[in-house]
């Protein structure tokens, strides 16, 4: 194998890992912004961690994140809570930021 072989390998492999950490922490985010949004809701104990589990399976419907924030608009919206989808937006930035922060303590 030469040098350019074993760096097309590292750069593959390093790709594939940093792929798999942002999927993990989008789904992470997901859940805390089910959470989240449970929480205003007045769900609580096992129902908002069905409602979480939800809204992290509501991701893979398409890519990006309007199947989330269009499908919390609307949940939100029928439990009597309307949240424009700005502020849903800006509470999933603060989310992946603990997300992130969060995968990073456990990997220590």
């Amino acid at each position: 194998m030469t040098t350019f072989d074993q760096r097309e390998k590292a750069f593959e492999a390093k790709f594939e890992h940093d792929q798999e950490l942002q999927f993990k922490a989008t789904a992470r985010k997901n859940k805390l912004l089910g959470l989240w949004a449970a929480g205003l809701m007045g769900k609580t104990g096992a129902d908002a961690d069905a409602y979480s589990k939800e809204i992290v399976l509501a991701d893979l419907e398409k890519p990006g994140d309007s199947d989330v924030i269009g499908r919390l608009v609307k949940d939100l919206a029928a439990a009597g809570k309307p949240t424009e989808e700005a502020t849903i937006r800006k509470q999933a930035e603060r989310l992946m930021v603990e997300a992130k922060a969060q995968m990073m303590k456990e990997a220590k």
